[in-house]
This record gives structure tokens, C-alpha cells and sequence, in this order.
């Protein structure tokens, strides 16, 4: 998982992180009705909630078309927001777990979550359009592209 230790790493804020104890992904996945990757709950469970400020500002000194990824989600909101946007117009079947700056969301699909699995692919909620697109072809590859900045 070296790249998620590296996106931590490189992107992560000086805040204290405090790492996700298992049972609370579990109960979470409970809730879901799904299997979150394996990928994302090494994330969590091994820092925590990511808050990452820095990666906006790089972009856009940058100039790179990437949609920014700004905080995670705590496991609570996972599961309300999840809900809450579907209810005002996200199309169904998708787990938000982090947000941009603007209220956009990342999620995997539910579908791709029915079982265990390392990895998952990773969508893009734009709230404004109300459209959902791949944006990555699993979690890792999608940490990699800001590792890359």
C-alpha cells in the first residue's frame, strides 16, 4: 500500500489523524449493505480521516485538469450523505467517501462493493451537473494520479 502511505505522506494535513477501528468499518459496511475495497479501508483504518488542503493550490499552480479530493469522510457520514444526496438528485446506487471543495463527491458504486475486493474504481459526483463518472479505474490509481503532482 505504498502508495496510500505516500499520498498520506505528501498530501495529508499536520493535523492529528486518529486511525478507524476496524469494528467501525464493519458496522459501517453493515450499514452499506456492501464491501468497501480493501484499498480504502487500509487508508482509514491505518490514518484516519485524510484532510488533504495543500492539493488545490497544486492543481492550480499547476494548471492540471484532476478534480481535487479536499477531506474523507467520517464512517457516519458515509452512510447519511450517501443517502442525502441521492434524495436530492444523485443518481442511486453509489458510496460517497470524500468531497471536494465544492460539494462535489467521490464514491464507488455499489454494485462494484457486493463483494471483497483489493480495489475498486473510483466515480466523480458533479453536484452542479448532476453526473456521475469514472474518474479512476480503482482507488490506488486514483491516490497515484495526485502522487504524481
Amino acid at each position: 500500500m505504498n502508495s496510500i502511505d505516500l499520498f498520506v505522506k505528501n498530501w495529508g494535513s499536520k493535523h492529528a489523524m486518529v486511525p478507524i477501528k476496524s469494528d467501525d468499518i464493519d458496522a459501517l459496511e453493515s450499514r452499506l449493505n456492501a464491501v468497501l475495497p480493501d484499498s480504502y479501508k487500509y487508508l482509514i483504518a491505518t490514518y484516519g480521516l485524510v484532510h488533504t488542503p495543500n492539493v488545490l493550490t497544486k492543481i492550480c499552480d499547476l494548471g492540471v485538469d484532476i478534480s481535487e479530493v479536499q477531506d474523507f469522510l467520517s464512517l457516519d457520514d458515509v452512510s447519511l450523505l450517501s443517502n442525502l444526496y441521492e434524495m436530492s438528485g444523485m443518481p442511486k446506487g453509489h458510496i460517497l467517501f470524500a468531497s471536494d471543495c465544492k460539494g462535489n463527491m467521490f464514491c464507488f458504486k455499489q454494485t462494484d462493493c457486493a463483494a471483497s475486493q483489493k480495489d475498486a474504481p473510483v466515480w466523480f459526483y458533479n453536484q452542479a451537473l448532476g453526473t456521475v463518472e469514472k474518474v479512476s479505474n480503482a482507488f490506488i490509481e486514483w491516490l497515484e494520479e495526485f502522487n504524481k503532482l
